[in-house]
């Protein structure tokens, strides 16, 4: 077989798409799929994936949407997820009626629940039915999302380990099965990280692509987007289509190509280096995804670490001095108090506060770099295949947040997910899925990263990758359980 083929098949399991088509059909309402979504959320409270649950406004944007099914079915029927309950993430958006805190104490009374965002508007159009809060670290710090505040969120493949951060609540929820898909956000791997730790599929997509107003993607100098972490291929790039386009912000949309080539370069990346060591089953996958792309026809191209490396440790630098001059910022615009915030983000802005001007434009300086480093390797391949993960999720704990060393933190994740923050410096689109599982039957993710606008390159090789080692979900979704 040559060339890409997108699976066509069901996704065991379910996904949104099949949740959407059973409401469409009149098997059950969205009154009934919502009910089924709280339910589950109640029954598995102890995974602490929401935060915040609000029964009644989630039954009635359910209302909402069974009065449109009856009443204007046109309108409702070209809905791609009409009907299908989901939740935002604590952090991002924000979406009107939830409160939304970024896992802090820090914002206590201070947000207004009536805010809206441009983001918010086009889940509402797409048919989402919106009823909590997912869990996220305290202001998105970790990869992991255990907020001192609460609650701890867990994995629910082993309730022992971390489900990721900084969307590790809104993965949980999805690989748990109380929604089909769920919010998230990326500012330095926070959506394919969780979405590795918890056999999900996890887009970052191009900067520019997705609405970040009005606040314009969390003042985070444009590494962050938003999107989803889903669970199937043909969900995130159902979703992705639903909310693409016309940001209304302060980055350039980029021309998205969908064209298609028989014969693809494909960089092959396995070492992840000395400081950062992938063990051997993780390096396997990705080997194994390459050997089954090479036997469609496509060329594979060895990537060495070393032509990466750079700009890797470079990436990780710029993040650490934006998110911490972020902070800052926030802590003297909004005269925060940091004796409310936990000991590790009240360092962060300490550290951004004492950040040199100088520092700061060198880092600034350096990102239209690393981007330009990464457009030179795409002239030589059309994507590149990578590790997502060096080591499985990790147990819970893992990423402590009551000190104050940040450099020991950064350190952490960065040996957990060492190429997380390339494709958030660069702006280039990321994604991740599982290609198999390891001897505990967690997951083995795979990432691959294409130039700006290659969205549809993506998904297409993520789809073909999926259809031949497709990830078995052990917990079925609310309202699609046989």
């Amino acid at each position: 077989m040559n060339g890409i083929e997108k699976s066509k098949g069901s996704i065991p399991g379910g996904d949104a798409i099949a949740l959407a088509a059973r409401i469409g059909t009149g098997a059950f309402d969205c009154t009934e799929a919502m009910k089924a979504a709280i339910s589950a959320a109640r029954a598995k409270d102890a995974l602490g994936a929401i935060c915040h649950l609000d029964e009644d406004l989630g039954l009635a944007n359910a209302a909402a949407l069974d009065r449109e099914y009856r009443d204007n079915p046109a309108i409702f029927s070209v809905r791609p997820f009409a009907g299908v309950p989901t939740l935002a993430k604590d952090l991002g958006g924000p979406f009107k009626g939830l409160p939304v805190r970024a896992g802090s104490h820090l914002f206590d009374g201070m947000l207004d629940p009536s805010a809206d965002s441009d983001l918010a508007d086009r889940f509402r159009q797409a048919g989402f039915s919106l009823f909590g809060l997912t869990t996220s670290p305290e202001v998105g710090l970790s990869l992991a999302s255990e907020p001192m505040r609460g609650p701890v969120c867990r994995n629910p493949l082993d309730p022992s380990r971390t489900a990721g951060g900084s969307s590790g609540g809104a993965a949980a929820a999805v690989a748990a099965g109380i929604v089909a898909i769920a919010h998230a956000t990326d500012a330095g791997g926070s959506i394919r990280v969780p979405a590795a730790c918890c056999g999900l599929i996890g887009l970052k997509p191009s900067r520019g692509a997705i609405p970040g107003g009005p606040g314009f993607g969390n003042h985070l100098g444009g590494i962050a987007s938003e999107l989803a972490v889903c669970r199937s291929v043909r969900d995130a790039g159902a979703i992705f289509d639903a909310l693409l386009g016309k940001p209304a912000g302060p980055y350039p949309e980029p021309a998205l190509d969908r064209s298609e080539k028989s014969r693809l370069r494909i960089g092959l990346l396995t070492d992840t280096g000395s400081d950062f060591p992938t063990e051997a089953a993780r390096q396997q996958a990705v080997e194994a995804a390459a050997g089954s792309l090479e036997g469609d026809g496509h060329e594979i191209v060895i990537v060495d670490w070393q032509r990466l490396e750079a700009s890797v440790i470079a990436s990780a630098v710029i993040f650490a001095d934006i998110i911490a001059i972020n902070l800052a910022w926030l802590v003297d615009s909004f005269h925060l108090d940091l004796s409310k915030a936990e000991p590790l983000t009240a360092a962060f802005a300490v550290r951004g506060a004492r950040l040199a001007p100088t520092a700061l434009w060198q880092s600034l300086s350096t990102m239209p770099h690393v981007s330009h480093d990464l457009w030179h390797l795409f002239d030589d391949i059309d994507c590149l295949l990578t590790p997502m993960l060096t080591t499985a999720p990790l147990p819970i704990g893992s990423f402590p947040t009551d000190h104050q060393d940040t450099d020991l933190h950064l350190n952490r994740m960065a040996r957990f997910a060492p190429l997380a923050c390339l494709a958030n410096i660069s702006g280039f689109p990321a994604l991740t899925l599982p290609f198999g599982s390891d001897a505990d039957g967690m997951p083995l993710p795979v990432q691959l990263l294409a130039p700006m606008g290659r969205e549809p390159l993506l998904l297409a090789l993520a789809s073909r990758l999926e259809a031949e080692q497709p990830w078995i979900h052990p917990h079925a979704i609310a309202g699609l359980a046989s």
